[in-house]
């Protein structure tokens, strides 16, 4: 009965299947140009693949298209069981730097494990433990029959861990921040959001009716004037990253919070690169500056200082976590967290909570590394903050340097742009509370040799 009915589908080399007709080929044809200008302004992202758990010594394997052995295509050697592979840097094409690993391996200087949890024992026998005794998922949202009593006990231990009165798990804290401006703010309302704010709280924004304002980044001058010009709105929120990504500076919530005061708005805090070892007991920005009966509304993720996994959730007025159960689109329709992912969230803030010395232990290794590499010369972007971004302006530098960093051991990644703007291109370190001093040291010597060698250091 399908004779002369027209296929749908071609094989294409490797037996995979492909669309066919114009309107297929067209598309194909199109997303090949953008990818292709994608690799031509030196923007294209390589992904190296992880043979071993995260954490301060990784082993790299390899495959995929452009992938280097050492001594060149197809020559590896084998040392300590583990062979190396490494795609070329497509911003400059002549490199194609890889070689063979010995252990422990790479040095990881690029993750945000920011306090080593990621592999660490309890944390990864209670997300066993917890997918032995709840299953893999749920098959279902929240309201429908995916609520188990880990996902309370768990958004529990979050509100008292940032002392507030609740909170709401998301699958990522992307979703937590695509969620809660369109359930909060009306066309009534208004947003002011940092310009250097991360790119999930500007498409949050985007999705709400509310009216939008862009203040300088950090200028409180430029927030003042666009807080003054908000008050004909009914309701004012200031949106900021309590610890910028890329440039590893902190928000002055001291100040956005006295201005807050003074016009009457309300603030708005992503602590996705602070939570578990900023402040005293590591829980934030608004910890560490004394502003925590200030703050209204906090944003962080579960994927980063606090186990890894993923997940992400919002902490504040209990009215606005009942909303946001009701309203917020990204937990309305998304499946709840894996119990293994909670399991290990939950141990995660179990060991931040029984001690901070983890949390500490992180300010003497960070001014380790940034003291040393200014000594060294170099620049070194924000302020007391394991984010530590090499500062080099020139793309093509931080490209070379990154893969030179590879070839000495150390695993770093240079950003340029679109990512940071036009003439900000950087090396961005990220600093573990399971780096040693050693681990630290032997990054700074790589720096030093690498700079040297190109420039960036006389």
């Amino acid at each position: 009965m399908w004779r002369g009915v027209a296929a749908v589908r071609l094989l294409r080399p490797g037996g995979a299947r492909a669309a066919s007709g114009t309107a297929a080929v067209q598309l194909r044809q199109r997303l090949e140009k953008e990818l292709e200008e994608i690799r031509g302004a030196g923007t294209w992202k390589n992904e190296r693949v992880i043979a071993s758990r995260q954490g301060p010594h990784l082993r790299l394997t390899g495959g995929g298209a452009g992938a280097y052995r050492a001594g060149g295509r197809g020559g590896g050697k084998r040392r300590g069981g583990a062979l190396g592979f490494f795609p070329r840097c497509d911003t400059c094409p002549s490199l194609s730097i890889s070689f063979s690993l010995s252990l422990p391996g790479i040095l990881n200087f690029c993750a945000n494990n920011y306090l080593g949890l990621s592999s660490h024992p309890e944390v990864i026998r209670a997300a066993v433990e917890a997918l032995e005794k709840f299953g893999a998922g749920l098959s279902s949202v929240r309201f429908i029959c995916g609520t188990q009593s880990i996902h309370k006990d768990l958004e529990e231990k979050i509100a008292r861990f940032h002392q507030r009165e609740d909170a709401i798990l998301y699958a990522s804290c992307f979703d937590a921040n695509a969620g809660i401006f369109e359930a909060l703010l009306t066309p009534e309302d208004a947003v002011l959001s940092d310009e250097l704010n991360h790119a999930s709280i500007i498409d949050g924004i985007r999705l709400c009716k509310a009216n939008k304002y862009r203040y300088k980044h950090m200028d409180m001058q430029d927030l003042e004037a666009k807080l003054q010009e908000a008050q004909k709105h009914r309701l004012r929120l200031v949106a900021t990253d309590g610890a910028f990504s890329m440039d590893g500076d902190i928000a002055p919530l001291r100040e956005i919070c006295q201005l807050a005061q003074k016009y009457n708005a309300l603030v708005f805090i992503d602590e996705c690169h602070a939570t578990g070892f900023l402040g005293p007991n590591g829980r934030g920005t608004d910890e560490l500056l004394g502003v925590m009966d200030k703050v209204t509304i906090i944003n962080s993720t579960l994927g980063k200082a606090l186990g890894g996994a993923a997940g992400g959730y919002t902490t504040g007025p209990k009215p606005l976590i009942d909303l946001l159960r009701q309203r917020s689109r990204p937990y309305l329709f998304s499946n709840s967290l894996p119990p293994a992912v909670v399991g290990c969230a939950s141990k995660a803030l179990d060991l931040l909570m029984e001690s901070n010395a983890i949390a500490q232990s992180m300010a003497a290794k960070t001014q380790r590394f940034r003291s040393k590499m200014t000594a060294a010369g170099f620049t070194i972007s924000g302020k007391d903050h394991p984010i530590c971004p090499v500062m080099l302006g020139d793309a093509r530098l931080a490209a070379v340097m990154a893969e030179d960093m590879l070839n000495r051991g150390i695993y770093v990644i240079g950003f340029s742009y679109p990512v940071v703007p036009k003439g900000k291109a950087r090396i961005r370190v990220q600093i573990s509370a399971v780096h040693s001093d050693e681990d630290i040291d032997r990054c700074v010597e790589a720096f030093t040799e690498v700079g040297r060698k190109h420039g960036a250091l006389p």
